[in-house]
């Protein structure tokens, strides 16, 4: 017959082993001895090693919640995309701009350094209002792509992006792939 876990949960360690060792009584080994066996019975090396794991969970509850999305600025950005992914204009917003660069970025290819045409071209692909020019420009202003002095040489500047972007990007990976599908099918006759 298998039993069922009953789990113990203690708030204090110390009053726990100190009720122990009455019970215990004259047999009873000394206070320290019997917190570090408690420890150790529940997986810990000792006492030391379970207040370290114990302050270290308190100053992870304690960290800030991560920022919250702000889907009315992810929602702008997404409306300013076309089915497939494409941006359709150069968002009029500065906020809206570089949420819809992020999305951008995240196609480009990562580590690997590309000439301005080969830019241009993945540019071209990515939005519907001929300008590969202003979205090289700004994506190197906003700290997105760099390029050599020369302007010869591009390279995606990899980053983590903002919350924002993220859910941005997620969002159009879906329109995103509906155009390499449709790309990618046979024609029909």
């Amino acid at each position: 017959m298998t039993k069922k876990p009953v789990p113990l949960r203690v708030d204090d360690m110390t009053a726990f082993t100190r009720a122990l060792s009455r019970q215990l009584g004259d047999t009873s080994p000394k206070h320290l001895t019997l917190m570090n066996m408690v420890a150790r019975s529940a997986g810990f090396q000792n006492v030391q090693h379970l207040r370290a794991v114990s302050a270290a969970a308190k100053r992870l509850d304690n960290q800030t919640e991560p920022a919250t999305v702000d889907a009315r600025a992810v929602e702008r950005a997404l409306h300013q995309f076309d089915a497939f992914g494409r941006l359709r204009r150069w968002p009029s917003k500065r906020a809206t701009q570089t949420l819809a660069l992020w999305a951008i970025w995240a196609t480009m290819p990562a580590n690997q350094t590309l000439d301005e045409r080969e830019v241009s071209t993945h540019l071209a692909d990515e939005h519907l209002f001929r300008d590969p020019a202003t979205l090289r420009r700004t994506m190197i202003s906003c700290g997105l792509l760099t390029r050599d002095k020369d302007g010869t040489n591009y390279c995606r500047i990899e980053q983590e992006p903002p919350v924002e972007a993220k859910t941005l990007i997620r969002a159009l990976s879906s329109h995103r792939n509906a155009r390499v599908a449709l790309a990618t099918e046979p024609q029909r006759a």
